[in-house]
């Protein structure tokens, strides 16, 4: 997988608390086979020849920094939401996934990532918006009509693709432009321009049965055995911006804010607080109140766009920190993914996983192996470490 690393900031300390829960923030496994590990911004991806270990640690970035306080829950959040799109996509795009032997770890197998992010809009918001303002008619080769309003819906989703940037900032860069200077070839392009649009469709449908509106996200695809397969995260709120249905367009003719469930509330907070990662910017003291905010909106678009409640992982009874009472640790089963829709790509078919249905959103989550009994929840950053690389051995040594 691809990651930006971090700048700017002093890297975060093992263990980050808020009101009680700890955040994993670092890892150092050792797993059999391993050849290499690659620390990106909030991702650690271990690299096992064939295979990937990507552990979704609890780091959180904005204006590519990492911020000093790791977000309890936000890797299980981000890891479970997204291997379960990846499930629920499987029968339109393949793509890299195998398992999830912990909530915040997925494995899969290793894919030669194209240098290009596919970003696809459907709505002008965001950057895109302050760009319109500003008085551009085009972005990334793409023509924008005049007389649009912050908020409002294109005609039909646009793609605006990005250069990857190993640090500092991504590059809109056109279609044409991507092609021509051979970043990627014209026969690939057009298939993840395919694969984009089908995700993206797909992506809004499950959350219009949750009441949301998926604005815009991004996906990023590798090629493997010559075949163009998704790989990373989709359809996260570190990836994508979603709105609330109810009271959109109401709000949008009155023209105020939406309601929205992404991460643009902690860069909101951090500009609001005189911080865009500009010379001489000082980074703002992340209160426990504040890190724990973060927690809870991460937590609440998990159970917006699953339909069912979070669930705190168990940590096994022998671990030193565990002192709370039982609790269960099986993941609840998820509603099904709506229908294929009949104008979907075709596609090279997927590799072969242990996991469930492809249609089946959130099915996966539990892959886990059973834990020992009396099991509890909550537990030290040391325990969840602990915890993730017991279960990864698990499942390779199977």
């Amino acid at each position: 997988m691809s990651e930006k690393q971090s700048s700017g900031v002093t890297a975060p300390s093992l263990i980050g608390r808020a009101g009680g829960e700890s955040a994993l923030t670092q890892t150092d496994f050792h797993f059999k086979g391993q050849k290499s590990v690659y620390h990106g911004k909030v991702r650690d991806v271990y690299d096992l020849g064939d295979l990937l270990v990507m552990v979704a640690t609890d780091r959180i970035s904005a204006f590519d920094v990492v911020l000093p306080k790791g977000i309890p829950f936000k890797g299980q959040v981000l890891n479970q939401i997204a291997a379960s799109f990846l499930d629920a996509t499987a029968d339109i795009v393949p793509n890299w996934k195998l398992a999830t032997p912990d909530p915040m770890v997925t494995v899969g197998l290793k894919a030669e990532g194209f240098r290009v992010e596919m970003i696809i809009r459907g709505y002008l918001t965001g950057s895109a918006w302050r760009e319109y303002k500003a008085g551009c008619r085009e972005l990334c080769g793409v023509r924008l009509p005049d007389g649009m309003r912050e908020n409002e819906r294109f005609p039909e989703p646009i793609i605006t693709p990005t250069t990857k940037a190993d640090e500092g900032h991504d590059e809109n860069i056109s279609r044409e432009e991507i092609i021509r200077q051979g970043i990627v070839s014209a026969e690939d392009y057009e298939v993840m321009e395919r694969y984009t649009r089908a995700l993206f469709q797909r992506g809004t449908e499950i959350a219009a049965q949750k009441g949301l509106i998926l604005v815009d996200t991004k996906y990023e695809f590798g090629k493997r055995d010559g075949k163009v397969i998704l790989i990373d995260e989709i359809h996260t709120p570190d990836s994508s911006r979603y709105f609330y249905a109810d009271g959109y367009e109401e709000r949008f003719a009155a023209g105020q804010p939406q309601r929205q469930l992404s991460k643009e509330f902690v860069r909101q907070w951090l500009i609001d607080h005189n911080f865009m990662n500009r010379p001489g910017d000082v980074m703002p003291e992340l209160t426990d109140d504040f890190v724990r905010s973060i927690s809870d909106r991460y937590i609440e678009l998990y159970e917006h766009i699953t339909g069912h409640p979070f669930q705190r992982p168990a940590i096994p009874s022998g671990s030193p920190s565990a002192s709370a009472p039982e609790s269960p640790s099986a993941s609840p089963e998820s509603p099904s993914a709506p229908e294929s829709p009949s104008a979907s790509p075709e596609s090279p078919s997927a590799p072969e996983s242990p996991s469930t249905s492809p249609t089946a959103l959130g099915d996966s989550i539990a892959e886990s192996p059973s834990s020992p009994e009396s099991p509890v929840v909550g537990g030290s950053s040391a325990d969840l470490a602990a915890r993730i690389e017991n279960n990864v051995k698990a499942w390779l040594s199977r």
